[in-house]
Order: C-alpha cells, then structure tokens, then sequence
C-alpha cells in the first residue's frame, strides 16, 4: 500500500536492504518495512547447501574414471556474494529477480573438480580407485585454505567421494584380473594347505621316529645298566667266591698245618715208641735164637712144641734118611681146643 511494503526472513537467510544506493539493513532474520520504489532488496541464503557432483577425469595412466561425491557448503560473507552475484528480490521477497543465485553452487563445484583433478591426475587408475578417502581429504585440505573460494565469500564444510568408478570395459578387465588373482590366491592356499599338511605329516612322521629313537635308546640303556647290574652282582660274587676260597685255603692251610703238626706228633710218638721198644728188645736181640725158642718152650703148648719140632726137621731135612708122621698126630695137631 502506497509502495510500503513489510519483509521477514528466516535466521538462515541474510537480508540486505539497499536505499538509494546504501544500505539501509543488513543481518540475519531481519524484519522490517521498505519504500519500494527507493529500495532493492537481496536474501542470501546463508544455510549449509548440499551439492551432489559427478565428475569425469583422467588418472595418471590415462584411464578415464569417474568421481562421484557430495560437497555441503555455506555462505560465510554474505555482502561479498551479494556484491558479486545478483540475490535481488522482487517486491515480495519471493522471488530472485535473476538466475545469479544458481551460479554460486556451480561456482563452488567447478573450483572442487579443479582440485579433484588434480589429485586423481597424480595417481594411477588403480591407487586412484582406491585413495577415495585420500582424495577427499586432500580436496578438502585445500578447499579450506582456497583463495577462489573466500574471494566468494563461502566456506566448505563437507566433502565426500562416494565412489571413484573406472569404465564398464576396464571394470571388467579389473574384475577378471582380480578373479583371476583370486583364484590365483586361491590355488596358492590350497597348495599351501596341501603343503602345510604334508609338513605336517613328514613332522608327525618325526616325531614318531624320535619317538621310536628315544624308546631305543632308554631300552639300550635299561639293557646296559642291567648288564652292568649283572656285572656288578657276578663281580660282588666272585669277590665273594674269591673270599670264601681264600677262607677254605686258609682253613686248609691250616688243617695242612694240623695234619702236619699231627703227623709231627704221630712220628715223635711212633719213634719214641720204637725207640722205647728197642730199648726194651736190644737185651733180647742179643740172644741166640735157639735160646729164645728154648725159653718159649718153657710155657708153650704141646701143639706149639710140635710145630717147632717139625720145623725143626723140615730145617733139617737133607739129613733124615725116613720120617713117618702117623695120621693121627696130624689131626691132633689141626683140632682146635
């Protein structure tokens, strides 16, 4: 009414009222009333923005790829975007009077696919494929400290690859070539675990060996000590045997000894007895014989007279011309008392 017209904007907006060439409020979520005819208003948002982006780039060994990502950015110096880009507004507010609004995300996207470039252009397609969080980071480092970017007056908040995609041809050769590193791996595995098992038996197979080694070996020990007990007790034995030999040659010695006293003894009473005997005959053996048999005559028997007698004539047979011995002398000579 009469060209007064009333405006709000939300705390995520930033408003800048210009009044003949000044400006006449500048602030966030401001409300207030403008003459239109002397007034142009710009809302700058200032909100975080989240721009999707697909990039199409050239790695170090000239494979194309593709860069997929999101990029949040906001607004940080809102007078300096409006004073390069137009955020005029039509008297309602409702409405951008051009399409500058727009051009500050491609802005924003292009300054970021400048530096992804340069970073995917350093790597090759493998590393690359692989370095998506190293990209990131190292677009964000310098995205953060990019003069382009505070010359327009916004700051990155957020950056992510979501995926870094090479061609469907070369997807495809990766593939086969990673199937075939697997099942590369796959047989090695398999002949590693044929292996393992085969060491694994040649160690049981070892080990049962030693076993056998050691069984062995303790029983040749156990047969050497019992040879050596045996030793030990024959050798004890024979000392013993030795012992007792040495006691009977002792005692036989001695017994030797005893016998030979004895015998001593026997010979010095056998002379001393003979000599004692001769003693008593050396008178007798003096005698004539005749004399002897004359005194044994004296108390002999009649046999024994006889017997003597005809000893007597057998001495002297050359000189008996006859001699006639009647029977019955005979047999009283032979009968017995």
């Amino acid at each position: 009414m009469f060209g007064i017209q009333y405006i709000k904007v939300s705390p995520t907006n930033h408003i800048i009222h210009y009044q003949n060439g000044k400006v006449a409020h500048s602030g966030v979520g401001l409300a207030f009333f403008y003459y239109v005819p002397i007034s142009s208003v710009a809302i700058v948002p200032v909100g975080s923005v989240d721009v999707p982006f697909i990039f199409n780039e050239m790695t170090a060994d000239f494979q194309p790829i593709t860069v997929q990502g999101q990029l949040t950015f906001r607004v940080n110096d809102a007078e300096r975007v409006a004073s390069l880009l137009s955020y005029t507004t039509n008297a309602s507010g409702a409405q951008y009077t051009s399409q500058d609004p727009d051009k500050l995300p491609q802005r924003v996207i292009n300054i970021t696919q400048v530096l992804t470039r340069s970073e995917v252009g350093a790597r090759p397609m493998r590393e690359a494929i692989r370095s998506s969080d190293a990209i990131a980071s190292a677009v964000m480092g310098k995205l953060k400290t990019s003069e382009e970017l505070k010359s327009l007056g916004v700051e990155v908040l957020t950056l992510s690859i979501l995926a870094i995609k090479p061609t469907p041809e070369m997807a495809r050769a990766l593939e086969a070539e990673a199937r075939e590193e697997l099942l590369r791996r796959a047989d090695q595995a398999i002949y590693d675990r044929r292996n393992a098992s085969v060491e694994q038996e040649r160690r049981i197979k070892e080990n049962e060996l030693n076993t056998e080694i050691a069984i062995e070996e303790k029983q040749r020990q156990i047969r050497e000590a019992k040879v050596e007990a045996d030793l030990a007790v024959e050798a004890k034995e024979q000392q013993v045997r030795e012992t007792k030999m040495k006691g009977q040659i002792k005692v036989e010695e001695d017994r030797k000894q005893l016998v030979t006293a004895q015998i001593e003894n026997t010979r010095a009473e056998a002379d001393a007895q003979s000599y004692t005997i001769e003693a008593s005959l050396r008178p007798l053996r003096d005698l004539d014989p005749n004399v002897l048999q004359m005194l044994a005559m004296q108390s002999a028997e009649p046999r024994l007279m006889i017997s003597l007698a005809m000893k007597e004539l057998a001495q002297n047979a050359s000189k008996i011309g006859n001699l006639n011995i009647s029977p019955e002398l005979l047999e009283t000579l032979m009968k017995k008392k």
